[in-house]
């Protein structure tokens, strides 16, 4: 399938990337299909490309890679809506931010993305440890820590 995107042209996406929301992500209702785009190998960020809006995208990542005990409580409710009975069947995704040299996570609106039948859910936790600005990575420190090794 050819995905318009704004920042990388027209791209062919595997079908097997698309993800479809049924009741959308939080704030955009009417966009329930989307591709999950690697732009790089061994990138661990991801673009959550709308399929029918080429200017509306997040970055997203696995968001235990920076929240090893980051856990999503899910209600069976929830994960029945995107065809779930197990939970360990589920994919999590963080939408990632950009304030100045921080990364920062929404842990509080994951997105749980149904492994086998792509069909996914943003949840709202109520878990007040995580917010939605979640520090993940600090630029600057990474940054100056390659310009030592260099």
């Amino acid at each position: 399938m050819i995905v318009a995107t704004s920042r990388f042209g027209s791209l062919e996406v595997d079908e097997g990337r698309l993800i479809h929301f049924p009741k959308g992500i939080l704030g955009f209702p009417e966009h329930q299909a989307y591709a999950l785009i690697q732009t790089a190998e061994n990138s661990i960020f991801y673009w959550l490309q709308s399929v029918d809006r080429p200017d509306l995208a997040f970055v997203v990542c696995d968001p235990r890679l920076f929240v090893p005990d980051y856990v999503v409580p899910v209600k069976l409710e929830e994960l029945s809506q995107i065809g779930l009975t197990d939970p360990s069947a589920a994919q999590v995704f963080t939408i990632v931010n950009k304030v100045d040299n921080l990364l920062t996570g929404n842990l509080q609106g994951p997105l749980v993305v149904n492994v086998e039948t792509r069909q996914a859910r943003q949840l709202v936790l109520s878990d007040r440890r995580y917010s939605t600005r979640h520090p993940l990575m600090n630029l600057g420190q990474r940054q100056e820590a390659a310009a030592r090794t260099a």
